[in-house]
This record gives C-alpha cells, structure tokens and sequence, in this order.
C-alpha cells in the first residue's frame, strides 16, 4: 500500500509545540500584526458591506484600517483607561 501524504490543516498542530510555544515571547514589533490582539466578527447585509468596501476604495485604505479609525473615534481612551 502507499503512504498517505502529511497533510497539513489549518488548525493542524505543530510539529514541534515547545518552539511554537516559545515564538510566543517575541517581541510584538517583531511579528506583523501584532499590535492588533482581538478580532471583532459584525454581521451586516450584503448592502452595507457594499457600501463600506467602496467607502474605503475611495479613501484609499482597507476596510480594517478605516473601521479601526471609525472605532477609535468613536470610542476614545477614557482617563484612567489602559492603553
């Protein structure tokens, strides 16, 4: 019989866990991203989507970058808030 390939999934688990572990500990200017912790998941009607794709082609910025601004605008720091 032949062998099976390893496939690799997306939540598959690394082949070695103590390095994946320890990439953790790098520096968060190290690793791209990184200064972005959480992941905020919206539904929306496939209109609304629409239309705030096309409003940021036309501010020339990803749709995360300008709902990232909106956000902070709309929310910023309050005394006493940690940054």
């Amino acid at each position: 019989m032949s062998e099976r390939p390893i496939r690799r999934d997306f939540a598959s688990r690394p082949a070695d866990p103590e390095h994946w572990i320890k990439a953790a500990d790098v520096a968060p200017e190290h690793r791209p991203g990184a200064a972005f912790t959480a992941r905020l998941t919206i539904d929306v009607t496939p209109e609304l989507r629409g239309r705030i794709k096309v409003a940021a082609f036309r501010y020339g910025v990803t749709v995360a970058e300008m709902l990232r601004d909106l956000l902070a605008r709309e929310f910023p720091p309050q005394s006493g808030d940690q940054p």
